[in-house]
């Protein structure tokens, strides 16, 4: 049986974050995931924003690591190469009750630590975004929010805690515990047992169904909230910025915001659902997000939308009884009370991507501050350094990049200006793509206006050739996915 010092379950970004700060210590690390690739789940669909912190509740773990988190961006970005951008936010208000509501936003957002938060006129904030509502009535700008690649994120975590010794094992399914003396001394997968000294509980939507198999929070309940977006095409529409509407009880509303790629995304709607992977997209939705985009850009259009899709939000629920902690709607992070080497990390929902690397630290100290011991590497390696991205290139750049791979010279993806070589590359990565989707995440391709349509058979021969498997194995995101069944040519009748 394999022995590790740490376990996580789970490789979203709080788990590839947490992989990677554990790395810095000298421990057997294990990460298992029960999809075929890194940043599958939550991490998967996302605003991609990083908030700056007021409008969580002063006084909550969101607050707290929400503000902490912000401040750790530029750091890690810088250390991990990957797009990050202080691009700042607005609040619209609509109306002057809704100005009344930026008077409690900013000063909640002074109270929780957040810098620089100003209120705009409506002369300002119209001179910022022309094309936004004209019956707006201010605005409240944070300097502080950002946006970054929630992929490359994910992916360069993961990369920099394999570099430094961490262990990725996917496709494998978390069961039980292996418990002696009301401890955790391992766990049960469906490829086998692994004995640990700890576990790490990041499973996202699952998270509660973990921590149940130790019988921990019986009463703690994670009630999967979709959100639905719209791509727009970059050609029609595009805005420098991140704007929300005045926030209500349902979360921070249907905004616009800029992306790294240089699209504009709208959304997301916020429902409740009770399937864990129900992640389609209905007409209902969009129609809510054509309706509520107009309170903020009255021109806004949804015949301009290249894509759309939605993803699935942890929302924690539950007043634990036995204890003076409410969780109602609060980050859950802990050690285990009733059984020792577990620590939970449940009910990460907005604004779980911004406190990343907070949550990561936390988790970190929670280790420490149980007496584990954790001796610094005097080698740790906190740098990773991104694959080229041909289409970002100068030509000069490209041209040397072809003398040294020909295959950089080869658009497979028209749209996006991805080629063979930088899908070849990442097939070979340190962690490597091994699905359609992992290529997407990782190169952007097939993203564009054709969402693939002239893409995808090459991406599947590139995969068939690199992993030396049959077409029929190449799936989009894992098993059960596969794009190919039998050849329809060269058949015999009566053999199709």
């Amino acid at each position: 049986m394999d022995s590790y010092d740490v376990v996580i379950i789970g490789a979203g970004v709080v788990g590839c974050l947490t992989a990677r700060f554990l790395s810095r210590y000298q421990l057997r690390i294990l990460v298992i995931e029960k999809e075929s690739d890194v940043g599958a789940g939550t991490s998967s669909a996302n605003s991609a924003l990083i908030h700056a912190g007021y409008d969580p509740l002063p006084g909550t773990l969101k607050a707290a690591l929400n503000v902490r988190g912000n401040e750790m961006w530029d750091q890690l970005a810088d250390e991990l190469d990957f797009d990050f951008e202080r691009c700042g936010d607005y609040v619209a208000a609509i109306g002057e009750d809704e100005f009344q509501q930026l008077q409690i936003l900013k000063r909640q957002g002074e109270q929780n630590g957040v810098p620089g938060l100003k209120i705009l006129s409506v002369d300002e904030i119209r001179k910022r975004i022309p094309n936004i509502n004209p019956e707006v009535s201010g605005a409240l700008f944070a300097p502080t929010a950002g946006i970054c690649d929630t992929f490359a994120v994910t992916i360069a975590a993961a990369e920099n805690a394999q570099m430094n010794g961490v262990m990725f094992r996917f496709d494998t399914c978390f069961e039980s515990f292996l418990v002696e003396k009301h401890r955790i001394v391992g766990i049960r997968t469906d490829r086998g047992d692994i004995r640990c000294q700890w576990v790490i509980n990041a499973a996202g939507l699952y998270a509660d169904e973990v921590m149940h198999q130790a019988g921990s929070h019986p009463e703690f309940m994670i009630h999967p909230r979709r959100g639905e977006y719209c791509v727009f095409d970059p050609a029609c529409f595009q805005i420098d910025t991140v704007l929300f509407p005045v926030p209500s009880e349902k979360g921070k509303g249907v905004l616009f915001f800029k992306t790294t790629h240089g699209n504009t995304i709208v959304g997301p709607t916020s429902e409740f659902v009770d399937c864990k992977e129900d992640k389609a997209v209905s007409v209902t939705g969009l129609r809510y997000l054509e309706e509520q985009m107009q309170r903020l850009i009255p021109g806004a259009d949804l015949r301009w939308t290249i894509a759309s899709f939605s993803g699935l939000r942890a929302s924690g629920n539950a007043i634990c009884t036995n204890s003076d902690v409410d969780y109602s709607g609060d980050f859950l992070i802990e050690s285990d009370k009733t059984v020792k080497g577990l620590i939970h990390c449940a009910g990460i929902e907005s604004p779980g991507l911004s406190a990343s690397p907070a949550i990561a630290e936390r988790i970190c100290l929670l280790l420490e501050q149980s007496g584990f011991e954790m001796i610094e590497k005097p080698y740790w390696n906190p740098r990773r350094k991104r694959r080229p991205c041909f289409r970002h290139l100068t030509n000069e750049e490209r041209n040397e990049l072809i003398a040294q791979d020909p295959r950089y010279g080869r658009i497979v993806c028209r749209c996006e200006m991805v080629t063979e070589g930088e899908i070849a590359a990442e097939i070979h990565a340190p962690i490597p793509a091994r699905t359609y989707d992992a290529i997407k995440r990782r190169t952007w391709c097939g993203t564009g206006r054709c969402q693939g349509g002239f893409d995808m058979i090459r991406v599947v021969e590139i995969l068939t050739r690199e992993l030396n498997l049959s077409s029929e194995k190449i799936s989009k995101n894992g098993p059960g996915s596969e794009f190919i069944f039998s050849e329809t040519k060269n058949q015999r009748s009566g053999q199709c």
